[in-house]
C-alpha cells in the first residue's frame, strides 16, 4: 500500500536503466515512469544521469534529454572524456557516480525514501550511508539477464529490491504507438523524397 505522505526521490543512472530495459526487451516510457511514482507517494525530484558526447554534431540522447528537462525531470550532464590507454587505443569515459551520489545525500534530509535506478555496484557505499541517516532505499534493476544487471552487493544493502521486469506493463512504452511514430515517419519521408517510378505511372 502506497503511503501518500512519505517524500518520494528518484536517481536514474541514465546509461544503466537503459542498458538494463534493453536487455529485458523493452523501452522505457518515462512519462509514465514518472505517473507511476507519483502514485507511490510525495514525488519530491526525479533526477536523470548521462553523460554526452560534446563534439557529436548530433547526439541520438540530446531529444530524450531535453523532453525530460521540460517534463518534471531534473537533468544532471557532463561531457565524456576521451584519453588513450597504454596501447595507444581510444577510449571514452562517461561515469556520474560522484554526481549522482552528491546529490544524493544532499537531498536526504528532505525526504523518507530514494529509488534508485541502478544496478551498479559501485553505489553500495551510498546506499549503505542513506541508510544510515534513516532513510529507505529501494534499488530498481533485474535479476532475470544472465548474467543479472544488478551486483549482488548492491542488491543485498538495499531495503527493497525492484525487479524492472515486474514494472514493464506500466512504465514500458507501448510496442504499438512506437511502430505507429516509426510509420508515420516513414510515410513523412516519402512525402518529402519522390519516387521516381510514380511519375511513370500513366506511361
Amino acid at each position: 500500500m502506497a503511503d501518500m505522505r512519505e517524500k518520494i526521490a528518484l536517481f536514474i543512472d541514465g546509461a544503466n536503466l537503459y542498458a538494463t530495459s534493453k536487455s529485458l526487451g523493452f523501452d522505457i516510457d518515462y512519462k509514465r515512469l514518472l505517473q507511476e511514482f507519483h502514485g507511490r507517494g510525495y514525488l519530491l525530484r526525479a533526477y536523470y544521469y548521462t553523460a554526452l558526447i560534446e563534439d557529436q554534431e548530433y547526439s541520438s540522447i540530446r531529444p530524450l534529454i531535453d523532453w525530460l528537462d521540460y517534463n518534471g525531470y531534473k537533468v544532471v550532464t557532463k561531457p565524456t572524456k576521451e584519453f588513450y590507454d597504454s596501447s595507444g587505443r581510444r577510449k571514452i569515459k562517461a561515469n556520474m557516480d560522484i554526481e549522482l551520489a552528491v546529490d544524493a545525500m544532499e537531498i536526504s534530509d528532505a525526504v523518507d525514501h530514494i529509488i534508485l535506478f541502478s544496478g551498479d555496484g559501485d553505489f553500495r557505499r551510498l546506499v549503505e550511508a542513506l541508510q544510515r541517516k534513516g532513510k529507505k532505499v529501494s534499488v530498481v534493476s533485474t535479476l532475470q539477464t544472465q548474467p543479472p544487471m544488478i551486483a549482488d552487493d548492491l542488491r543485498r544493502q538495499a531495503d527493497h529490491f525492484v525487479e524492472l521486469g515486474t514494472l514493464q506493463g506500466r512504465i514500458g512504452r507501448d510496442p504499438a504507438e512506437r511502430a505507429a511514430r516509426m510509420a508515420e515517419r516513414e510515410a513523412q519521408r516519402r512525402q518529402q523524397t519522390p519516387e521516381f517510378e510514380d511519375d511513370f505511372d500513366d506511361v
